[in-house]
């Protein structure tokens, strides 16, 4: 299953992406000296700062599948370029500059930051009334499932998302820009950060599949019951730093849909629940994680049911220079009126410096019901992450 998401506007956010790269540039030309906990970091003026950096996972990838040739992929994973800053105290800006893919075999969207080119994948502007009360309006992760919604994916347990969440060589099934929408979001931490809300009024599909331009709404709760979850990006892994136990749940609608032209139209929504737990033991530590995602009307006009279960545990250090955590992910995608499929993954994580050096071994494994059109897919990966 390739990437289909449509990703980039022409007009307004063409001409965002050629200033966000020119300050890219700009920055990186300007900077001397590298920040404790960011890539590049310089005081613009009284209470104003900016700072970049890079990120980029490196991969070999082997498709293997049943009665068709082998594939084997080298190919640049999310090379990233950040920049942030701060303009007044409580206002903030933060974007990413990204390919996506390039060299993947079969895929070519320069447009959509896909194969080849660069795209904005990321670009808002935040402003921090309150802890309890941020307005933040850009592009930006859809507040709806947490893989997709909230985790970075330089931070993840496993190797990639979720497949039905656009990982390894899947797709998003729910509608984005690459897993984005342009809009505004709502969010704000309650009761020191035990409860934090996400509520958003974006675009979602546009132009003919949606005639009526009705607007997309999301929103996503989350309960912290150990220590808290504050921020914009969470993390897939915690790597002993934190003892995490988090509940969520989320809601994506979007009315008056038409996926084929001349049919018929029809509401789209969504519905999830997802439970995280990450926690120190020894000089280790466990993750665990797992989600429901039930749809209705989703691309294509399908409803569908999905979820999946995931497991790593950080082995106690035995030596100094890495540490290694083994993971499992079981994930079902069960469309209603067709057949199912069950991707099987596991894998190991090498981390030479937490998340900013790490090497990732992963087999994954897509299995399809006896009567699916499709062959069972083998896919065998590893990873190089760099992230400054």
């Amino acid at each position: 299953m390739d990437e289909t998401s449509t990703f980039c506007r022409r007009g307004s956010w063409k001409r965002i992406e050629r200033l966000a790269i020119s300050a890219v540039a700009t920055a990186m030309f300007c900077f001397a000296a590298p920040a404790a906990d960011a890539g590049l970091k310089m005081d613009i003026g009284e209470n104003s700062w900016i700072d970049a950096g890079f990120r980029l996972q490196f991969w070999y990838q082997g498709v293997f599948e049943e009665n068709d040739s082998d594939i084997h992929d080298f190919m640049l994973r999310r090379p990233y370029l950040y920049i942030r800053g701060q303009i007044i105290p409580k206002v903030t800006f933060f974007t990413h500059i990204a390919g996506d893919r390039i060299g993947q075999h079969g895929l070519d969207k320069p447009g959509y930051g896909l194969g080849t080119g660069i795209a904005v994948r990321d670009a808002w502007i935040t402003i921090d009334l309150l802890e309890e009360l941020k307005v933040q309006v850009g592009r930006m992760y859809i507040p709806f499932t947490r893989a997709f919604g909230t985790e970075s994916t330089f931070t993840l347990c496993t190797l990639d998302l979720p497949f039905v969440q656009g990982g390894v060589r899947g797709a998003p099934f729910f509608p984005s820009k690459v897993g984005r929408d342009d809009g505004v979001v709502l969010w704000g931490n309650i009761l020191d950060g035990m409860i934090q809300y996400r509520f958003m009024a974006a675009e979602g599909q546009e132009g003919d599949k949606n005639p009526e331009d009705r607007l997309r709404l999301a929103g996503r709760l989350s309960v912290s019951l150990l220590d808290p979850e504050v921020q914009w990006f969470n993390k897939g892994a915690y790597l002993g730093t934190k003892k995490v136990l988090s509940l969520g749940a989320g809601l994506d609608t979007q009315n008056d849909l038409q996926w084929t032209a001349g049919g018929p139209s029809e509401d789209y929504q969504a519905w999830t629940v997802d439970l995280f737990f990450d926690y120190p033991i020894s000089s280790g530590s466990i993750t665990l994680e797992g989600a429901y995602v039930d749809m209705e009307n989703a691309p294509g006009g399908t409803d569908a049911k999905t979820w999946y279960v995931l497991s790593g545990f950080m082995i106690p250090r035995f030596v100094d220079f890495v540490q290694v955590q083994p993971y499992f992910r079981f994930e079902r995608f069960d469309r209603e009126d067709s057949y199912y499929t069950n991707y099987v993954c596991g894998g190991l994580n090498f981390f030479v410096k937490g998340h900013a050096l790490k090497v990732v071994l992963d087999f994954t494994k897509a299995i399809h019901e006896s009567s699916a059109p499709e062959q069972d897919t083998s896919l065998f990966s590893t990873q190089l992450q760099v992230n400054l």
